[in-house]
């Protein structure tokens, strides 16, 4: 009997129960050809994908989309391989579930937070929040790289080294910062504080040119524009406050990449050493300090310097003796 006819007797209500010989059905042989599916539904799910791959990818823009619907191809394919063998050995899915009560449980206690996080999978997928490849950052302060979106989780690389997962239906209810999202380009500040004597236009212009200095930082060019905002592309140092200690200034500048803050704030602070000690006269750093005034109201004070190996209260003076009465 050829595989035409097989195929049609299977059916019209036939199973392979009624096709094999009485030597082949050993114990367990229904599972065998459940799992030979199986096989052959990865099989040709991995065909599948790699045949429909490029179209996927030429109609949908974003990558974790194109993903998505890849992984669903794979997955169809492999359930309809496993229905197929179920069906061959005569089991029909109506047989699986045993009862509605049952099944609703199972579906309301084990499958609900599965559930949940494939809506908010395709929540996310629709919303576009951050993309593969994307730098964000968590509200805990943990900064890394997507590496894969499902509808289930997301992937994440965290500038640790270390690999997160995080539930699609927890990271929707965070807040999420994406340094890469549309412009990649990053707004940074840098605060330092000279003294109230210092050439406070000078140090200005040496933060500037620190910021110019660095390549990994914005020159300058047209304005920056976020939303009906415009900023100065330029390094821009303002005066940020009149401090206790001195006058702080702040330096605002645009890093061309987000993905190293660190190292282009250090090649800043870098830059501007060599600059104060060249052409850094009349500017000087600021640092805590007290100063102690004294008044006539505040009473005498005695002060004794020692050579560090003499006691303060060897050179006080003696206490006077006290009235007689």
């Amino acid at each position: 009997m050829d595989t035409v006819a097989v195929v049609l007797q299977t059916a019209n209500g036939w199973t392979l129960a009624d096709l094999l010989p009485t030597w082949a059905q050993f114990p367990g042989w229904r599972l065998v050809v459940v799992l030979l599916h199986l096989a052959v539904g990865a099989y040709l799910s991995t065909y599948v994908v790699r045949l429909l791959g490029r179209p996927v990818a030429r109609q949908f823009r974003r990558q974790s989309v194109a993903q998505t619907v890849l992984k669903s191809v794979r997955v169809f394919t492999v359930l309809l391989a496993v229905a197929f063998g179920l069906n061959a050995v005569g089991i029909e899915l109506s047989n699986i579930v045993i009862s509605v009560g049952v099944f609703s449980a199972v579906t309301g206690i084990i499958l609900a937070p599965l559930i949940g996080s494939v809506i908010n999978g395709l929540f996310i997928l629709a919303d576009q929040p951050y993309e593969i490849g994307d730098m964000i950052e968590l509200d805990d302060g943990r900064r890394g790289f997507v590496d894969d979106i499902t509808l289930r989780y997301t992937k994440m690389f965290t500038l640790d080294n270390s690999f997160l997962v995080i539930s699609n239906s927890t990271i929707r209810d965070r807040d999420v910062v994406n340094y890469s999202a549309e412009d990649e380009r990053t707004r940074l500040t840098l605060k330092v504080t000279v003294t109230y004597e210092s050439d406070v236009d000078r140090a200005r212009r040496l933060l500037e040119q620190a910021g110019r200095q660095c390549d990994m930082v914005i020159e300058g060019g047209p304005d920056i524009r976020i939303g009906s905002a415009r900023y100065p592309a330029k390094p821009t140092a303002y005066i940020d406050q009149y401090a206790d200690h001195g006058i702080r200034l702040t330096l605002r500048y645009w890093a061309k990449k987000p993905y190293k803050l660190g190292t282009v704030r250090s090649r800043v602070l870098t830059n501007l050493g060599p600059l104060l000690d060249a052409d850094g006269e009349g500017v000087e750093m600021a640092y805590p300090h007290q100063h102690h005034v004294f008044d006539e109201t505040s009473g005498t004070a005695r002060v004794a310097v020692t050579n560090g190996r003499e006691s303060a209260a060897e050179h006080a003076p003696a206490p006077s003796a006290p009235p007689e009465e």
